[in-house]
């Protein structure tokens, strides 16, 4: 505890400089209510994930009284900071040579928006590139100039980012087995991820792909961008 508590009974919320790993992030636990920063929402979000990962219905189930679309935003920018993980993870076999389109299954070829026009891409770039973009979109203030309040027009457009970020999911799945296995047991991101959408019905059912914990699995012929 003494990296964590001052010279008071006051608790330190923050890693001081030569905190162990082992004791990162350590401190106890705060009431939603008690949290009085703009970024109250994802501290409830990361502190929850903290304390257990695998409870996928606890952490995206929303304090009473909250707003849904800031927590569907706090979720998504969650979700986008997790997944750079799996990224690093596929970069050790995942290259434009070994995987040249974003592909889940033979039938599910995905297009790579971040282009003029949408174009096939290696996987790789394919993942960098949507992790980019939502990042850019997530953090506009034309779009999300608050973390308090979500404009509807902006709300539209968080759909289209789970969309886009769950292909990084399947093709790691069905390309890359033992990197998403390593990954979605520490982490249960997919899980959590599916479940969030399934909750707010930001995907439909045919689109989720990954059959993990009793997912449907879908093998319709598809591209799409």
């Amino acid at each position: 505890m003494d990296d964590i508590i001052a010279n008071s009974d006051d608790i330190v919320r923050r890693n001081r400089p030569g905190t162990k790993s082992k004791v990162m992030n350590e401190w106890p636990d705060l009431d939603f209510e008690d949290m009085d920063s703009i970024l109250c929402v994802q501290q409830l979000i990361q502190q929850r994930i903290k304390k257990d990962p695998s409870d996928v219905q606890a952490i995206i189930t929303p304090p009473p009284s909250q707003d849904e679309d800031v927590w569907k935003y706090e979720h998504i920018r969650q979700f986008c900071q997790e997944l750079n993980g799996l990224a690093v993870l596929l970069q050790t076999e995942c290259n434009p040579p070994s995987c040249p389109q974003m592909m889940a299954t033979e039938q599910w070829i995905y297009l790579c928006a971040a282009h003029k026009t949408p174009k096939e891409c290696p996987a790789i770039d394919y993942t960098r590139h949507t992790l980019d973009g939502a990042a850019v979109l997530l953090n506009s203030n034309k779009y999300f100039s608050s973390r308090v309040t979500i404009k509807d027009a902006s709300v539209a457009k968080l759909a289209s980012v789970c969309r886009r970020l769950y292909r990084i999911f399947s093709h790691a799945f069905y390309h890359h087995r033992s990197q998403f296995d390593a990954f979605e047991t520490e982490t249960f991101l997919c899980e959590r991820f599916t479940a969030f959408v399934k909750r707010y019905e930001l995907m439909t059912g045919e689109s989720l792909i990954v059959t993990l914990n009793n997912m449907n699995d879908v093998n319709s012929d598809s591209i799409e961008s």
